[in-house]
């Protein structure tokens, strides 16, 4: 008896082991992007074709996944407009945040991006009616501090209204990606043929701007295509399906707040790999930020655990 219950424990430590480790992949993974974006975007190279090049080789690599595991691409009539939607939702945000690194540094851009879940926490209580706690007002306050620290910089302010508006507009439209998921028939897809279709949703969006902008599909040499196809996995078919792992072992409570990797990440590349300045100014705020979202989620969490 003893011994079945020393391996449940184990079994269990070791779940929540795989867990934490994947929601550290799916966070670290997402906060590489400016690794791959700032060289491309340097470049002048076109960032529509750069978007849909990333979420072909997604698409592509999960629907290929899929079809091995033998898994069902089925889905309803009627989930179709709300995947289109997802689709508009994850373009529109990807646009916003590599359109907000012409205005804010990168680490800047990656935090503000961050404050996503308040705006979740926000939507929900205004069309939902969903009750706000004091945890989230205390986060507000949090973020908002956050964000006047990040517009200081040798004591003066510095930060971009219109790049912060941008950045403001691709966290908005990535939590309106969350609350479709949450609230709309796809809610009952499974997490991968999700992603597959979000993914070719986004293709299809991207596809369509490029066709209106009379954009060349042909990429100019084998590297830059291997280029995009190592993009699209690191950051998008790594991340999502780390995502999917993490919640299944660990909750979505603690891989929400693992999801504080990603501006830290986001930040080192852009210090050490593109000399953005790291002033203590940028540390605290960084620091406002990731603290108010992380007690927003703690205290959603505890909330809803009360009214079970």
């Amino acid at each position: 008896m003893r011994s079945s219950k020393f391996e449940l424990r184990f079994f269990l430590l070791k779940m929540k082991f795989k867990g934490y480790a994947y929601g550290l992949i799916s966070s670290i993974s997402y906060g590489l992007i400016p690794l791959f974006i700032l060289p491309i975007k340097q470049a002048n190279f076109s960032m529509d074709t750069t978007l849909f090049y990333r979420f072909f080789f997604s698409a592509l690599i999960v629907g290929t996944y899929l079809f091995i595991k033998k898994q069902s691409f089925k889905i309803d009539v009627k989930q179709i407009p709300f995947l289109i939607i997802l689709g508009l939702l994850y373009g529109i945000s990807a646009d916003a945040l590599f359109l907000g690194y012409d205005y804010l540094t990168p680490g800047i851009a990656s935090t503000l991006l961050f404050v996503y879940p308040l705006i979740v926490a926000i939507i929900m209580a205004v069309f939902f009616k969903e009750r706000i706690t004091i945890s989230t007002i205390v986060a507000i306050v949090f973020v908002l501090a956050g964000v006047i620290l990040l517009s200081f910089k040798e004591g003066k302010f510095e930060l971009n209204p219109i790049g912060l508006g941008i950045v403001f507009i691709s966290a908005l439209g990535y939590g309106l990606y969350i609350v479709t998921v949450n609230k709309s028939k796809v809610r009952d897809i499974k997490g991968f043929t999700l992603s597959f279709y979000s993914f070719l949703f986004t293709t299809i969006y991207y596809a369509t701007k490029m066709i209106i902008h009379k954009e060349s599909f042909i990429l100019p040499s084998l590297e830059l295509t291997f280029n995009f196809f190592t993009f699209a996995f690191v950051t998008t078919v790594v991340s999502s399906i780390a995502l999917i792992y993490a919640i299944k072992n660990i909750g979505s409570t603690a891989t929400s707040i693992l999801g504080a990797s990603e501006p830290v990440v986001a930040v080192a590349v852009s210090v050490m790999m593109f000399g953005e300045d790291f002033s203590l100014s940028l540390a605290l705020g960084i620091f406002m930020i990731i603290l108010g979202v992380t007690l927003n989620v703690i205290g959603d969490a505890y909330q809803q655990k009360r009214l079970k």
